[in-house]
């Protein structure tokens, strides 16, 4: 199960690193991300400052510690806290009523919803998964099935992070 340890391991980068980016490219874009969870009324706005600093630092190991197969556990297990986390928080703020815009990797107009649960928990899934092929091992990745499995996973990434316009393409 090598090529779905890869693939799992290289859409999380992909998706924690644009994340991110998203977030810090900017004073603006981190300040926007701050405010986006004063929003979402679970925190005080100087706690929303601390939770922000702690998620782009949690968004910012995970892909370090997966990048190197001896740490890909703990970067799966960053992975799937991390991500269970938000989902808990979208979850909250969506049951008092708070649709925010998600900032989750930058800039949006699209206030948080069910599908936002859905892509997490699809995410923490595939965090799970690719700890499962961690620890079953395998024989020895072709350089042929890693290429498929890095391709695989641009193209799942380029959907999570893209899924806010390809909902509002086949909603409108």
């Amino acid at each position: 199960m090598p090529y779905v340890e890869i693939a799992c391991r290289a859409l999380l980068i992909t998706v924690f690193l644009i994340a991110v980016a998203g977030k810090v490219r900017g004073r603006t874009a981190f300040q926007e991300f701050t405010a986006s969870l004063t929003t979402l009324g679970i925190f005080s706005r100087a706690g929303s400052a601390v939770a922000a600093y702690a998620l782009v630092g949690a968004e910012a190991v995970t892909p370090l510690l997966l990048v190197s197969p001896p740490t890909a556990p703990l970067g799966f297990a960053a992975a799937t806290g991390t991500l269970a986390v938000l989902t808990g928080g979208v979850l909250i703020a969506l049951r008092r009523g708070r649709r925010t815009p998600c900032r989750c990797f930058g800039r949006t107009a699209t206030p948080l919803g069910p599908a936002h649960v859905i892509r997490n928990l699809i995410l923490t899934a595939i965090g799970c998964t690719g700890l499962v092929a961690w620890a079953a091992g395998g024989a020895a990745a072709h350089p042929a099935g890693v290429a498929l499995a890095l391709a695989a996973a641009v193209v799942g990434a380029l959907l999570v992070v893209r899924l806010d316009d390809l909902m509002e393409l086949f909603t409108a």
